[in-house]
């Protein structure tokens, strides 16, 4: 059997949408207690899927979306070449899948980068629960909306940026998504490979590991393997400041 045919791990949630520590993240807020039950009818099924496993391909049948409940997943298009070129980074309280909702069929793929589990929404009930509960269907909109404004972003980085400040735009955003979370807004792991991170921005692996290097010289950072600590934030923010005057 085919590696992506291979069935994902499926379990029932142990715990409710509205008990999840993501729910913020997730959920619209000021939802009644009827509301957050309905919701709970409508994620009842979660996915494991472990390092280097797709939880999608390009051109899978479009059928739901998946929020990120632990893990992490990168996202990336097979070009002509036969080179993967990296599209985007998820982590927990995320959503995969909404590169399928224009053509029913997914247009990318999504692959584990650490042992993760997802939330499995299908669109039909999704689209049905959000005609009744119009916060829902407001925050979908939000999440749809951040997704466009992210693309943006990555635009601006290619289009305009050196690499230095390319690598920094992009340290600097896992920081705040990190911090989003609760977690340290200064020290995390790197999930992905620096050839990923170069592939994502744009960069040759070279080029990279030369930022990096001259990021740790310049006492902005600390580099140990993947972990990394940020010792001098506005520094790194610096770098962007001085594009825009």
């Amino acid at each position: 059997m085919p590696a992506h045919l291979v069935p994902l791990a499926v379990s029932t949630l142990p715990e409710s949408c509205s008990q999840c520590s993501l729910g913020e993240l997730c959920l619209p807020v000021g939802l009644s207690n009827n509301e957050l039950s309905q919701l709970d009818q409508l994620v009842t099924v979660r996915r494991r899927v472990l390092r280097g496993q797709h939880l999608y391909r390009g051109d899978d049948p479009f059928e739901a979306i998946y929020a990120i409940k632990t893990g992490f997943f990168k996202t990336d298009v097979l070009l002509e070449d036969g080179r993967e070129q990296v599209t985007g980074f998820q982590m927990a309280g995320e959503i995969l899948g909404l590169d399928g909702i224009g053509t029913e069929k997914h247009t990318c793929n999504a692959v584990a980068l650490e042992d993760s589990e997802v939330c499995v929404i299908p669109f039909h009930d999704l689209e049905n629960y959000s005609r009744e509960i119009g916060a829902l269907q407001h925050h979908f909109h939000k999440v749809m909306s951040r997704e466009i404004v992210r693309d943006h972003g990555v635009m601006m980085l290619l289009g305009i940026m050196r690499a230095e400040e390319r690598l920094a735009a992009f340290l600097l955003n896992l920081s705040q998504r990190s911090m989003a979370r609760g977690y340290s807004a200064t020290e995390f792991n790197l999930r992905m490979t620096r050839n990923e991170i170069g592939s994502y921005l744009g960069l040759k692996l070279e080029t990279v590991s030369r930022a990096f290097s001259r990021f740790q010289d310049e006492g902005l950072i600390a580099v140990n393997q993947k972990h990394i600590q940020i010792l001098n934030v506005a520094g790194l923010k610096k770098l962007l400041s001085e594009r825009r005057t």
